[in-house]
């Protein structure tokens, strides 16, 4: 039995399609097409403002979380059972020089969502989060015990948000899954969806673009951290691993569990050279690379630990061994090097 056939008996029979909000991105396009191969009614919600319309094949809706009024109508209009949340923004960088855009649209936009649905009488949600809101961790690997002290305004509103949906829960009956993720990595095995983000800012996708000649070199931002070798280390989590944690989640608020909070990573940790160094073997490109300073706010190391992931949804990734993830990213760049423009123009 494969793992998407394993994960549909963890759903409910659907009364109501799953209404996915960002299902045209990097990670909610991976989810909706696992949720597809399970046979569970997607509705996708995007308003294209980052997504890419060539990721997208279920029934849509172009609607902002800013627009509460043609949000309202969409739930008139299908009246989904669940939601999953992956709309928001995500760039560091950026948060930290506006951060107003980030409180808007990311806090913004999930209150306008969280009242659409409760005036729906739509009481299940599963939230994308991020490790970002533990900030540099008192210790690694991080364990979900680990404070939430996040050093960055994108951090933080993914943390108001969580406290939103424990507020909700408490006062309306909100049952949530509010997942964080470590690196999200790869694509899928088909190589039709991929990372494609504008910037891109991400490490594997950029050197992917060194090596298919876009990009002459990489930049390495410190090679002083206390590593083994010197440069960051992070835990990557293959694209399609942190979809199937997503359908487990649904499935367990949907037979009644209040609330899943938990990390969504590996446990094993990589750093930057480690990186580069998988990347020129799978590629068979030299990757140069630069030093650069090291960045504001990087932590040393950022690795999930614990098993409540395991204990609460019975998630065991796959795919996430680095080289699995840089031969799947790397088949899909080969064959979309422009990205998804070459395949729908945006």
């Amino acid at each position: 039995m494969n793992s998407n056939s394993s994960q549909a008996s963890r759903l409910t029979p659907p009364d109501g399609p799953v209404l996915v909000v960002g299902g045209a991105g990097y990670i909610g396009s991976h989810t909706v097409r696992m949720l597809e191969e399970s046979d569970v009614p997607v509705v996708v919600v995007d308003d294209f403002s980052t997504g890419h319309r060539g990721a997208v094949a279920s029934p849509l809706a172009e609607v902002s979380l800013g627009d509460p009024d043609a949000l309202a109508r969409v739930f008139s209009d299908w009246k989904p059972r669940s939601v999953m949340h992956f709309a928001a923004r995500c760039l560091v960088g950026e948060s930290v020089e506006n951060p107003s855009v980030y409180y808007r649209e990311n806090v913004q936009g999930a209150w306008n969502l969280l009242e659409v649905m409760r005036d729906a009488g739509c009481d299940e949600l599963v939230f994308s989060s991020t490790c970002a809101t533990y900030g540099v961790p008192v210790e690694v690997p991080i364990t979900e015990a680990n404070p939430q002290v996040p050093i960055n305004p994108y951090g933080r509103t993914k943390l108001h948000i969580e406290h939103m949906l424990e507020d909700y829960s408490k006062a309306y009956g909100l049952r949530f899954a509010a997942l964080r993720y470590f690196n999200a990595a790869g694509a899928s095995s088909s190589a039709d969806l991929g990372e494609d983000h504008q910037p891109e800012t991400h490490l594997i996708p950029l050197l992917m673009q060194v090596a298919l000649g876009q990009r002459d070199s990489i930049t390495v931002f410190g090679d002083d951290y206390p590593t083994p070798d010197g440069t960051c280390v992070r835990d990557y989590i293959h694209i399609v691993d942190l979809a199937d944690a997503h359908l487990r989640a649904l499935g367990r608020i949907q037979n009644g569990v209040q609330q899943v909070v938990c990390n969504l990573g590996t446990g094993s940790g990589y750093s930057v050279q480690e990186v580069v160094e998988v990347v020129r073997h799978v590629t068979g490109h030299p990757i140069p690379t630069q030093m650069g300073k090291r960045r504001s706010g990087d932590p040393a190391q950022l690795v999930s630990g614990g098993s409540r992931a395991r204990e609460i949804l019975g998630w065991v990734p796959t795919r996430s061994s680095l080289e699995t993830i840089v031969r799947d990213a790397w088949r899909f760049h080969q064959a979309h090097p422009h990205g998804f423009e070459d395949k729908d123009g945006s």
